[in-house]
């Protein structure tokens, strides 16, 4: 059985996902988020292939799969002795800027912003 291995910045982000959501909604609201999140990622062990694969959904070159669990985008990649998460995106986060860098602004609003 493979075991789940995150990378500094996913044990960061649930930190930071707990830590803004005790502040906005209280610790009992927090646990539950939270504990989806990592229910889900403990599933992974079950049925690593859970995720769909990025390349095959975004069109970028990636060993990566991911799940949407509460709003929250969770990439991971499978390995020989591990699961690892690579990182946690919001669903308002640019993870395609952010994790691949692929711009997917739209030409009219580059146009229309002058950017």
């Amino acid at each position: 059985m493979k075991k789940i291995k995150y990378t500094p910045d996913a044990a960061d982000k649930i930190r930071t996902i707990n830590r803004a959501i005790i502040l906005q909604y209280g610790s009992k609201v927090a646990k539950e988020v939270v504990g989806s999140i990592t229910d889900a990622i403990r599933g992974l062990v079950d049925n690593e292939q859970k995720g769909p694969s990025v390349e095959r959904m975004f069109g970028v070159a990636s060993d990566y799969r991911y799940m949407f669990v509460s709003r929250n985008y969770v990439f991971y990649s499978i390995e020989n002795d591990c699961i690892r998460i690579i990182n946690i995106y919001n669903e308002k986060e640019d993870f395609m800027w952010l994790l691949f860098g692929v711009d997917t602004t739209p030409q009219e609003t580059i146009d229309y912003w002058k950017e």
